[in-house]
């Protein structure tokens, strides 16, 4: 497990380049993007700003649909999008693996720790959402470790995203196996502790706000902003360290304008395009952007270790063994 503040840099801060670089990038930009709506509007609204004479259009949905409609395109032989802005690495894995996605060799990423970003630099990382705890305030069991949810306080009050229907469920299923005493034990004690797994995170969160369950595995920014608000709930970081999705950006080798597809990429992993994540409410990647209200000091966060390509590997085998727990 390493501190946040040493490797969680998961996005690069280049300088822009000079207006008459900027004059020069021009054209039609297609991105297809996992972002909220307002989050993708915004964030082509302040890459327009520097790159005026760009006319970039958006498909959004969630990855699996985005990566669907990808894909029909694909086989059709006419893949409409230039840059993909998706939830997880382990999906651009793929895409790398099939030789789908287009090297941006001039991105400068000697700041940065080795095994942040893709090391061909065919996908790089532009946000931490991380995976962590949330619960009811009216719990009595505070939890501070992830082996916490097997205990007895715990019994039929956990609820959690499966992983059988979300990438970033998959992501963390696997780093928390390969990470925690015990592997895959860990998941069969919370089998036999009642742990429900079913629903997206937004559901997960209604759950422990209401009180029809005491406890949650949830992504960080839902309830701590929801907590601001005046939910009764607390988002815990785990000692053990947590799992994280690094929101990567890539450009797809059938791009018609890869000049302005590297400008948005380069946006996207600079210092401003980290500031605009920010402003959004997410926790920027960039060492050197503080992080939305209600986090910890970066330095109290771990990530636990990830790999991106042996995760793609080992994803079939997890499903089985997730599925055999939850399901057989």
């Amino acid at each position: 497990m390493r501190a946040l503040a040493i490797t969680a840099v998961l996005a690069l801060g280049l300088a822009l380049p000079a207006v008459d670089t900027a004059g020069a990038v021009e054209g039609k930009l297609v991105l297809y993007t996992s972002q909220p709506n307002t989050d993708a509007q915004q964030t082509i609204d302040a890459f327009k700003a520097k790159y005026p004479k760009v006319e970039v259009s958006f498909v959004r949905d969630g990855t699996p649909r985005v990566m669907a409609k990808l894909r029909a395109e694909i086989e059709a032989g006419a893949p409409q999008a230039d840059v993909l802005l998706i939830a997880d690495a382990v999906t651009m894995e793929g895409l790398k693996k099939e030789g789908r996605l287009l090297a941006h060799d001039k991105a400068d990423v000697s700041a940065f720790p080795a095994g942040v970003h893709d090391p061909a630099k065919m996908w790089f990382a532009t946000k931490l959402i991380t995976t962590g705890i949330v619960y009811n305030t009216k719990a009595a069991l505070k939890p501070e470790s992830w082996l916490d949810l097997a205990k007895p306080e715990a019994k039929n009050q956990l609820a959690m995203p499966s992983p059988l229907n979300s990438g970033a469920a998959m992501i963390h299923t696997i780093t928390l196996t390969g990470n925690l005493p015990g592997g895959w034990s860990f998941y069969e004690k919370l089998k036999e502790n009642g742990t429900l797994a079913a629903g997206a995170n937004g559901d997960i969160l209604r759950q422990v706000a209401t009180g029809e369950k005491l406890y949650g595995m949830i992504v960080d920014f839902m309830p701590i902003r929801e907590k601001a608000k005046g939910a009764p709930v607390e988002f815990v970081f785990p000692k053990e360290g947590v799992s994280a999705v690094s929101e990567p950006v890539a450009i797809l080798k059938s791009s018609k304008n890869p000049e302005a597809a590297k400008a948005l990429v380069d946006f996207l992993i600079s210092k401003d395009g980290q500031e605009l994540a920010l402003k959004q409410g997410y926790v920027s990647a960039h060492p050197d952007v503080a992080l939305p209200a209600g986090y910890p000091a970066r330095g109290a966060i771990k990530l636990m270790p990830f790999d991106a390509a042996k995760a793609l590997a080992d994803e079939p085998a997890a499903r089985k063994r997730f599925s055999a727990i939850f399901e057989g």
